[in-house]
């Protein structure tokens, strides 16, 4: 364990890199995300998410202990050297086992909101579980996050993608979105080429982002599913948070997660 945490230092050198002016997303699909997570399992989430501005998580517990879980890793956060707050959607429309929540959690200096977000309501009927979008004013400029966790792979997550590509097209804005989560298809698939024609753009490609159960020799990472997307903002930098590092830490990493946190640096198109 002690390795674990030293290990966790050299992710964060290398994650804190980035320009004072740039705001740093990180999307992360934190398994069963409630009362599954103790409070050393949440110190250590803590200590890989601290130095990002935005945290969106999917897989949030819909029943009890999902909320409590994001107020604790809020609380610890905040005792980090940063005030943080978060917000926590309703839980989706789905069937009893399908149901989760979203959350973000941000660093207040700099980032502003002026409501509590909600989830798509016009995607109810097309997605099992709908994204949740959130508002943040960013040196007063809007920046919207959605907050997406797909259905599997073997269960047509691509008729998804595709509705909310047709969403975004439907309402397209010219503020910045960004589209975060864990989308159960690679972004090089056909399915992603609608959204890309709306001139997002992935923060990462070809980079796995999901754990193996056992390592293969030395490789310990299985698919590349998760992603951000966004539109409007550019980007300064996008790759994973590898918390595992080693095989002799995969065990320990699959208690925080079986995925890695994707995370985007990015800047104002019209920032000085």
């Amino acid at each position: 364990m002690k390795r674990f945490f030293s290990l966790i230092f050299l992710v964060l050198v290398h994650f804190g890199i980035h320009s004072q002016e740039s705001i740093s997303l990180v999307s992360w699909n934190i398994r069963d995300f409630g009362k599954s997570k103790n409070s050393a399992e949440l110190e250590q989430i803590a200590e890989i998410v601290r130095d990002a501005d935005i945290l969106a998580i999917q897989e949030v517990v819909a029943g009890y202990g999902g909320a409590q879980a994001v107020a604790k890793l809020s609380d610890i956060l905040n005792r980090k050297g940063a005030q943080w707050d978060y917000v926590i959607s309703d839980p989706t429309n789905s069937s009893k086992y399908v149901t989760e929540r979203y959350a973000f959690i941000w660093k207040t200096r700099h980032i502003k909101i002026k409501n509590r977000g909600a989830l798509i309501k016009d995607l109810v009927y097309l997605v099992d579980r709908e994204p949740f979008y959130l508002d943040f004013y960013l040196d007063g400029e809007k920046v919207t996050v959605l907050n997406f966790h797909s259905r599997p792979h073997d269960n047509n997550p691509e008729a998804e993608i595709a509705a909310i590509s047709a969403y975004l097209a439907k309402n397209d804005s010219y503020h910045p979105i960004i589209l975060a989560g864990d989308f159960n298809v690679d972004e090089k698939e056909a399915v992603f080429d609608e959204i890309k024609g709306l001139d997002f753009k992935a923060a990462i490609s070809n980079q796995p982002t999901t754990l193996k159960h056992a390592c293969d020799g030395h490789n310990y990472l299985n698919y590349p599913i998760d992603n951000i997307f966004y539109r409007g903002v550019r980007k300064e930098k996008g790759s994973v948070i590898d918390f595992v590092k080693v095989c002799e830490n995969l065990e320990d990493s699959r208690k925080l997660s079986d995925h890695l946190p994707v995370y985007l640096s990015f800047s104002l198109l019209n920032a000085n």
